[in-house]
């Protein structure tokens, strides 16, 4: 499978290194507080093997993510399919940072990266993002990237509980027009 590069990170397929950083990031309330309880380490490893049962199964998913001139792993980013829950169909666009990474551009770059892996390999039309209405920081990247949101397409997250989490939000980018 192909890695993706930018100036300051690898794009990887995980490794067994990766794992105690990322349950570390999973348990981390701060990290979490967009997308639920923190895990537990069995739920953490449990979603790196589906990540690359699903690179596996169809060549593409949530990749590792590091920094080039260090090699420190600080989260993911990558694309997946929507999940059935939702109101619409799609490729979405994802990324979940250590703390530690944030605020340095990191999201972006990765996620500018992931996305011309979409549409220039994948060559998928539209790539999605969804997130709750809270999280600004990650709206903040959405439109950054030239996503853009229509109110009109966001959702209430059923199977999240009544609160913060229920209200989500969708940015959507088509694929640039080639020359």
């Amino acid at each position: 499978m192909t890695d993706l590069h930018t100036d300051r990170l690898l794009i990887r397929r995980w490794r067994e290194s990766d794992l105690e950083p990322w349950a570390a990031m999973n348990a981390d309330p701060e990290v979490r507080q967009h997308l639920g309880e923190p895990l537990s380490r069995e739920r953490s490893d449990e979603s790196v093997a589906r990540f690359e049962a699903d690179f596996d199964r169809r060549g593409y998913g949530w990749w590792a993510v590091e920094v080039r001139e260090t090699g420190e792993f600080i989260g993911f980013a990558g694309l997946d399919e929507v999940d059935e829950e939702v109101p619409f169909t799609g490729v979405e666009i994802g990324w979940r940072l250590a703390r530690s990474a944030w605020g340095l551009g990191y999201a972006t770059e990765a996620a500018r990266a992931v996305l011309a892996f979409g549409f220039d390999t994948l060559e998928v039309p539209e790539i999605l993002a969804v997130t709750t209405a809270t999280n600004l920081r990650s709206q903040a990247v959405m439109t950054r990237l030239g996503m853009t949101r229509d109110p009109a397409d966001d959702f209430d997250d059923l199977d999240a509980p009544e609160g913060p989490l229920r209200p989500n939000v969708v940015f959507r980018l088509a694929r640039p027009a080639t020359a």
